[in-house]
């Protein structure tokens, strides 16, 4: 009951919050190499999140058999969703056909600016009621999403983030998507929820100032923790928001001394993490090295996390596990690489074809020994034997591999799976910002990311990822957007005018690894990639706003917007 909701409430702070179009900015622009063979089969190189899509996508537009169309992924130069929809291809494979050769097409910077999906530019309206105690009672989001000229921007996904860290009884959300003459927007990193977080931690931290709380101690006394229900539907399993907002107060950053014109901000974050479809393989070699194949480009350092879980399962070595992305030919369906879900679907998969092997080896080992499959069992890279045949020596997994021939020929372990979306992700950010009052200069003087990443598999590319998604937030939130003239002409397609942060411009990105394992997860994964992005937008405003004592609702925070806002002028 809403409007019950907001009659109870003892502040209620209502605001109206926009960000601009921004670009994902990887590195390398889009391309490919498409050859069309005499024989109408075709085969395409190109940089990609997901080859199974340019397979099909393409395949559909030009009317063509999928089983005629071979992809093969190659190594991507950056992709954060901006490489997942199909532009060049289809009209490489066209060319080919018409000229008989292989064709190669590469976009400009220009042009990847101009013509592939930047995110959403949005406006959110927000309104939040909550008692004199702190206690959240009411809370009413809208969330406009630019889709640019046809219709798909992630509102959706907006709405299932806005409110999601936060238990408050009473809440209406309303998410639109609105088309725009503008280019068609594409994925990126979370989707939605940055900007819609954006305006719902704005709120809180403002909530907490007219309450004279610690803004944390309000965060924590409305987090949501395991049996409380998702604002869009399901009841939460084990979440470690709690345990980061905990880590977060005890964090010595939080207490340090502030220096003049600064202040700081914090900020949570949420993202749902995807499941959904992939496949892997596990094959060993007569040395007893494994090759572990999937179908998912590597975009986050999960070829090393895969080879990781082949070692633990099988008991050998990391380094003679061979992790390799197979093209659309040679492995089973995978949906894309995005949505987090790498290190936890395919990883799932990637467990069950290193056990299918592991069996297998079970059986070779039953066979040399002569006895029942029951009688075998697996320990530490060793088949050991059991009641009833005791008297045998453990077999390893190289003397295994020596006899496959011998004992039934190749093992080679299979997995599929259809995962369940994994559990939600978590983070807090806690940001220090410098303002030159004269000239409405900021910059990033201390930052900490804290995250409950599940299981960190590899805690140091967990650590990249988590530093990766603050640099990009806080570009966001200080310089990044799409500028245009009264014509609407794009002004800064490039580098040199499409303002990004670099290392130069920032502090070393602390980070805490909090772990809250997922049971729907062998190892407790949750997926870690973008929830990194979401509490920077509003971890560096609130920071703005401690420093300026202006609270600042339209980003970047650019300093032309700052010094205006300071000065009037």
């Amino acid at each position: 009951d809403l409007e019950a909701g907001f009659t109870s409430a003892d502040v209620i702070i209502e605001r109206t919050f926009t960000t601009p179009m921004v670009h994902q900015g990887y590195i390398e622009p889009h391309a490919c190499v498409a050859r069309y063979g005499e024989d109408g089969q075709v085969l395409v190189w190109t940089t990609t999140q997901g080859h199974f899509i340019v397979r099909d996508a393409s395949a559909g537009i030009l009317g063509m058999d999928a089983a005629k169309l071979k992809v093969v992924p190659s190594e991507i130069g950056g992709g954060f969703g901006g490489k997942i929809p199909v532009y060049l291809e289809p009209l490489a494979i066209v060319l080919s056909r018409k000229s008989h050769r292989p064709v190669k097409m590469v976009m400009s910077r220009d042009e990847v600016f101009r013509a592939s999906g930047p995110t959403s530019g949005t406006k959110v309206r927000m309104k939040i009621g909550a008692m004199k105690d702190g206690t959240l009672v009411a809370a009413s989001a809208s969330l406009y999403y630019e889709a640019g000229a046809y219709p798909g921007s992630p509102a959706g996904a907006g709405a299932m983030c806005v409110i999601a860290p936060y238990t408050i009884p009473n809440f209406l959300i309303d998410a639109y998507d609105i088309v725009v003459n503008r280019p068609k927007v594409a994925a990126y990193r979370a989707p939605g929820s940055p900007a819609a977080m954006f305006a719902t931690e704005s709120v809180i931290d403002e909530i907490a100032q007219k309450l004279g709380m610690d803004p944390i101690d309000l965060r924590l006394k409305n987090a949501a923790q395991e049996g409380d229900s998702a604002p869009y539907g399901p009841k939460y399993g084990p979440i470690g928001l709690r345990q980061v907002l905990e880590a977060t107060k005890a964090h010595p950053h939080w207490k340090a001394p502030l220096g003049a014109n600064q202040g700081r901000g914090v900020a949570c974050g949420f993202w749902f993490n995807a499941g959904l479809n992939s496949t892997a393989t596990v094959s060993l070699s007569a040395d007893g090295s494994a090759t572990v194949v999937t179908g998912n480009p590597d975009i986050g350092g999960t070829r090393v996390a895969q080879a990781m879980m082949v070692s633990e399962e099988l008991g050998i070595p990391v380094e003679r596990v061979r992790p390799t992305v197979a093209d659309t030919d040679s492995i089973g369906y995978s949906d894309l690489t995005g949505g987090s879900r790498v290190c936890y679907a395919t990883g799932m998969a990637v467990i069950k074809a290193a056990q299918d092997a592991r069996d297998q080896l079970c059986d070779r080992a039953a066979k040399i020994w002569d006895v029942d499959p029951s009688c075998v069992a697996w320990e530490r890279g060793r088949a050991i034997p059991l009641n009833g045949a005791s008297d045998k020596e453990p077999l390893t997994v190289s003397v295994l591999a020596a006899k496959m021939t011998a004992t039934g020929g190749p093992i080679v372990g299979r997995g599929t799976v259809s995962a369940p979306m994994a559990g939600p992700g978590f983070a807090t950010n806690i940001c220090d910002i410098e303002v030159d009052k004269e000239t409405g200069v900021s910059r990033v003087v201390r930052y900490t990311a804290i995250q409950d990443v599940g299981k960190a598999v590899h805690p140091s590319y967990v650590e990249g990822q988590m530093q990766g998604g603050a640099v990009q937030g806080i570009g966001w939130a200080l310089n990044e957007e799409y500028i245009y003239d009264e014509a609407g002409h794009l002004q800064n397609a490039g580098f040199l005018d499409y303002r990004m942060p670099v290392a130069s411009d920032l502090p070393m990105i602390d980070t805490v690894i909090i772990e809250v394992p997922n049971p729907l997860h062998p190892y407790g994964v949750r997926g870690v990639g973008e929830v990194p992005i979401v509490p920077p937008l509003a971890a560096v405003a609130n920071a703005m706003a401690r420093a300026t004592g202006v609270r600042f609702t339209d980003l970047p925070l650019s300093p032309p917007r700052v010094l205006k806002a300071l000065t009037g002028a």
